[in-house]
């Protein structure tokens, strides 16, 4: 399939399409709680067009989170410093309580990551899909 419009860096043009995953500290299920989660769906989304990190579709579970990302020119640990970083911060800032309750003043994700190639993306929506929470209206980001 050829895109009319593809995206273009200074030394590159094309999309870079990964699954990432963020994993909760201490596997607390946070996301649960509606507050929370909605909170942090609507902060990847600030970090996406922060960082320039195009995201569709975030599917929730309990403890953790996928999503579809096109890195572009980012490294795969860059990405998931700027998109877990930015989210704990204003998580954290929103509710306090939640960092004394459940982290005991540390961080709220896991230091490891999963971010890799789907095999096909159509096959990584279906899976965003099957998460225990998904909002079928965010799956396509317009365009930056």
């Amino acid at each position: 399939m050829r895109k009319e419009n593809p995206t273009r860096y200074s030394s590159a043009v094309g999309e870079a399409w990964q699954h990432a995953s963020f994993k909760v500290k201490y596997c607390h299920k946070v996301f649960d709680i509606k507050e929370v989660r909605e909170e942090c769906d609507k902060l990847f989304d600030e970090a996406s067009k922060r960082y320039n990190i195009p995201i569709e579709g975030k599917g929730f579970d309990s403890n953790h989170v996928h999503m579809k990302a096109d890195i572009g020119m980012y490294s795969r640990a860059e990405v998931a410093k700027k998109l877990k970083g930015y989210t704990a911060k204003k998580l954290f800032q929103k509710f306090p309580w939640l960092k004394k309750k459940y982290f005991w003043d540390s961080g709220l994700w896991n230091p490891s990551y999963y971010m890799g190639s789907p095999k096909s993306l159509a096959n990584l929506d279906a899976y965003l899909r099957k998460q225990k929470y998904f909002d079928p209206s965010q799956t396509r980001l317009v365009a930056f």
